[in-house]
Parts: C-alpha cells; structure tokens; sequence
C-alpha cells in the first residue's frame, strides 16, 4: 500500500491559510477521487477539500479548528494498486493542489506583478510570511523588523493571521496602558486664582474600553467565526482609510418602466428573473471606465491602478452574516450575461456553496440596501479597495419635471445613492463626479432597449 498526502490547496489569491471546520471522512472510511474530505474556512469563504485519488484515510493530520498553512499536509490517504517503489515526493508533485503557472503578465508595469506575488514573503531574518500578515502589518504599520519579533505558531515557526492579531492586542493594550492622561498635580500654595494653564483644566481622558454591564434578564451571544471576521475586517478599514460620502438623488423613472416593461418576457425566455443589480452593476462599470482613478488599490505611498473592473456585491446570508462574492470582468458582461452572474453568485451565496475564487480580486464593491427598504447609508470600505457604492430604496415622490414649456410637478420614481471613498487618494471632486455619473447613466437608461 502506497500513501498519499492529501495537501491544504490555495484557495485564492492573498489566501496563505485555513481552518479546519469539519471532517467528513474518518480515519478508516473510504473516500472516492473528488470526494470532499473536510470542509475548511478563510477569511473569505468556507469551502470544502477534496482528494484526487480514491484510498482510505489513514490519519487526521489537523484537529477541528486548527489553523493549517497552504501547503501543508493535512492527511494521509492509503491508495491501492500503486507501485510500492514509486515515491509520495512524485505522487505530491503531480497532485492538482501545485500552483498552477500563470502566463507572463503584461500591460501596466509593475502592477500584475505585485498581484500575482508569491505566496511567502521573506523577512529579513529568512523568516518566511503570507501576504495576508504582510498585509495587516503594513495596514497597522508594523516594521519587518518588528515582524521578525513576533512568535509564530504556524508549521516551522510561521507568524500566522492569529500571531499577528494577537501581538497587536497586546501592543494596543501595552499603549493604553502608557498613554494615560494623568490628572494634574494641585496647584502650589500660594498661586493665584485664575492663573492655572490650560492643561491643568483639561479634562481628564482614559483611552480605555467601556465596561459593559451584563445584567441577569440580558442574553450573552457568543460571535460566531464568521460574524468576528466581518467585524476584524471593519475595523481596520476604517482604521486603514479615512471614510468620505457622497451622496446623489437619481430620478430612474425611465429604468423602473423599462424594467417593468420586458421583465415578463425576460423571464419566460431565460427561466429566470431579472433584478435591478445588473443595471446598477452595468452603471457602475461604465463609471469606472469614465474614472479609473477610482478602480485602485492603496499599497504604502502607492496608488495601483486596477486593469480589471471586478465589481463585489454584498450578499446577506440567513444566518445574518454579509460576504462579498465578485462579478469578474463586469465591464466586459452584457446585460443578460450580468443578470445571470448576479442570480448565481446570490443563489449560491445563499446555499453556502461559493467558491474560494468567487469573493477574491474585487476592486469596487456594491451594497444595495435598498432592498431593505433603506432610503440611503454610509457604507464601510470593503478594503483594499478605496470606494463602495449603497443603491437606496426606489420610492414615488413628487418632483419638478422640466419641459419646453414650462415647469411641472409630476410623479417619478427616485432613489438615493451614497458613495463612500478612501480621502487619501479619491478627493471630494473626484468622488462627487464619479457618483454624479452612475446617476446619469441609470437616469438616461433608454426606454426602448432591447435585450
């Protein structure tokens, strides 16, 4: 009986690591090639593990709730009828998990070379670390040197995404502790009133966390894995980028008739409803063309300048969570063909069955609130993108209609939308014209289209 070690694959660009949910397959139980072994989750999505050979599993390389790097080998899978003499080194190096090579990139220099960077990046003590603790030591300005000091619990000693949150725990408990005001010394005997500097009557501020009082009546609900990586997420962007809105009020009368007018049809011919999002996601698009300079990245005193428009678009669970599956190439889709990759993306964000890939590479996000009856909102930057867009309810409101002869007062369908961008490099005109146009083009939608 030869061994396979089954590998922890990549499971997307920036993803170095993984925790074990649950395994399906139990030492002794039979698994068939492509069969799912266990399910693991990143801080993009869950998804599971499959093997490529059929054997019987051996050994659980990894508990439920450990962290396993890309790479790592997570089980060992008995497989018959292979030649004894023939290596596992050969068996790994012929396994589907091996990265891919990728085609030389082209276009803008410099900038698909920092997308498509390896997986481990080396400190200067030959420590290797994913791009996801460098990315949250830049986010948080942590020197590679500092880098270097942290202990890691990962396989050979690697810093994991849990050293690195937890070091900063503690570097941010360590500063609270050192940047306590304290109060002013009482004035010396003999000092005159009125002559106190402004400092000693300055308040004084405790940089501390509130106490939260738990009374017997109220319930304690424990996070769920999900729920705090949503909430690590959005805390660093706003600690990350400086949150700006905008906000546009867009008359789109003419979208609401028009999709009044072939939704019908369109579903009979394509066996599936057509929804606003498309069209929102088509303006979008065609803005981001308009203004590249609000399709980018922020990398340190950098600004990447994204080739692909890959619009996200916020997608609630029944479980009360939010993820962010991403339309590739959104630009480049017709109408139908946006329509059907909403209703995918949707169906299978709502079943758990997204992809590793499909929340990856998004560089502008859409949120439309509106479908919960919301008018408008400030939405938090889904980073390191630099702008997210909040699409309001579409309500019936009295407006003035200008026409040739006169003003009037009619009945039109209008809605808000909210633009919140990154100050550090979208500036208020950049940002307001960008807004300004999505609304243009959902307000001067024709009529008459055909699809």
């Amino acid at each position: 009986m030869a061994t396979y070690h089954l590998q922890l694959p990549r499971m997307g660009e920036s993803v170095s690591e993984a925790t074990v949910v649950k395994w399906l397959k139990q030492p002794g139980d039979r698994i068939e090639e492509d069969e799912a072994v266990l399910e693991v989750a990143t801080d993009k999505v869950d998804s599971d593990v499959p093997s490529p050979v059929s054997g019987v599993l051996k050994e659980q390389l990894f508990a439920e709730n450990a962290v396993a790097q890309v790479g790592d080998v997570i089980a060992v899978i008995e497989v018959a009828g292979v030649d004894p003499g023939e290596s596992t080194d050969s068996r790994e190096s012929a396994s589907p998990v091996a990265a891919p090579t990728e085609a030389e990139p082209h276009g803008i220099p410099g900038v698909e070379q920092l997308e498509r960077a390896e997986p481990q990046s080396q400190g200067t003590d030959g420590r290797f670390y994913s791009p996801l603790v460098k990315n949250i030591a830049a986010e948080e300005g942590i020197t590679t040197q500092e880098l270097d000091t942290i202990a890691g619990t990962g396989s050979e000693g690697r810093v994991t995404k849990q050293d690195i949150l937890d070091y900063l725990e503690q570097r941010k408990t360590a500063i609270i502790q050192t940047e306590t005001i304290q109060s002013p010394p009482p004035p010396v005997d003999g000092d005159r009133p009125g002559t106190a500097s402004p400092a000693a009557n300055a308040p004084i501020v405790e940089h501390t966390a509130p106490t939260v009082k738990v009374s017997p009546q109220d319930e304690i609900i424990e996070m769920d894995r999900m729920r705090r990586l949503i909430a690590d997420h959005m805390v660093r962007s706003v600690h990350t980028s400086p949150h700006v809105c905008s906000f546009v009020e867009a008359d789109v009368t003419n979208l609401v008739r028009w999709r009044n007018k072939i939704k019908d049809a369109y579903e009979k011919r394509e066996g599936e409803k057509i929804t606003f999002t498309p069209m929102f996601v088509e303006a979008v698009s065609k803005a981001l063309r308009d203004f590249p300079m609000v399709n980018v990245s922020v990398n340190g005193s950098q600004i990447i300048k994204k080739r692909n428009i890959n619009i996200g678009m916020a997608a609630a669970l029944p479980s009360g969570n939010l993820i962010v599956p991403v339309i590739k190439h959104a630009d480049q889709l017709s109408l139908v063909g946006l329509s059907k990759a909403v209703n995918d993306l949707a169906n299978r964000a709502r079943g758990n069955k997204l992809k590793p890939d499909d929340t990856q590479d998004g560089t502008f996000t859409l949120t439309n609130i509106g479908a919960f009856g919301n008018i408008m909102g400030t939405p938090i930057i889904n980073q390191p993108q630099v702008a997210i867009l909040a699409v309001g309810t579409i309500t019936k409101k009295p407006a003035v209609i200008e026409t040739e002869h006169g003003d009037l007062i009619g009945i039109r369908h209008l809605m808000y939308l909210s633009l919140s961008y990154d100050h550090r490099v979208v500036d208020g005109a950049l940002g307001g014209r960008f807004v300004k146009r999505v609304a243009d083009y959902l307000e001067n939608w024709d009529i008459n289209r055909e699809i």
